[in-house]
């Protein structure tokens, strides 16, 4: 349901060109858990794929079964030789893998190996919010940066503190946060972190409520991922 209602927020926010509101508590701070994907199971442990990704599948020693480049259409298939159409759309890269296998095992060759990866996801989003020019949820095609990220809301505004960068994310059913400072990032001084599908941005964590501001508190360090 979380997960739907997430969906559901980022189509009214890019119907209305992304300026939706930052979401805030009544004490005018942001509490991520109203954004946050409650996951588990299956759906928690990797990334799914989606229509419009853009997928690399190799069948080893087998050429002509093998793309570089191969775009999963809208219905979430692909067009494969032999195969035909295949879904594609709700499985990890994994699975697709081990379903590719099995498919052409049953027909054509004899112990498969197919590797599938994904070389451009373009069904995955970010939520950037805090004190960000146009805060929203934003669509991520390709490798995303923090920077980048920050990018797509326009920036931080005037006030915003750029040391203090919020990163939370879910693995595996579980929350995780690392602060960045932005600053530093793009004076050069520090990496550049790659952001993931469903990441929450909060730019300058003044703007988190009180629970959060306490355990950021308390971390033994920044630019890397504790969990909550």
């Amino acid at each position: 349901m979380r997960f739907f209602l997430l969906l559901l927020a980022a189509a009214s926010l890019a119907g209305c060109g992304m300026r939706g509101p930052a979401a805030y508590n009544a004490a005018g701070t942001i509490d991520p858990e109203q954004f946050m994907v409650r996951s588990s199971g299956p759906e928690a442990t990797g990334y799914r794929i989606g229509p419009a990704d853009k997928l690399r599948v190799t069948v080893l020693q087998v050429e002509d079964l093998s793309f570089p480049e191969i775009v999963v259409d809208a219905s979430g298939k692909l067009q494969l030789p032999l195969l035909g159409s295949v879904q594609a759309a709700g499985l990890t890269p994994a699975e697709l893998s081990a379903d590719l296998q099995t498919r052409l095992g049953e027909r054509y060759l004899r112990n498969p190996q197919v590797s599938v990866s994904v070389s451009e996801a373009a069904s995955q989003k970010v939520i950037v919010d805090g004190a960000v020019t146009k805060p929203g949820v934003y669509v991520m095609r390709g490798r995303t940066t923090l920077l980048q990220a920050v990018a797509m809301a326009e920036g931080g505004t005037q006030i915003a503190d750029l040391k203090k960068v919020a990163v939370f994310r879910t693995v595996e059913g579980r929350r995780m946060i690392a602060v960045f400072d932005l600053a530093a990032i793009r004076r050069g001084q520090a990496t550049d972190p790659e952001i993931l599908g469903d990441d929450i941005v909060v730019v300058d964590t003044s703007r988190l409520n009180a629970r959060y501001r306490d355990i950021l508190a308390v971390l033994p360090a920044l630019a890397y991922f504790t969990y909550l």
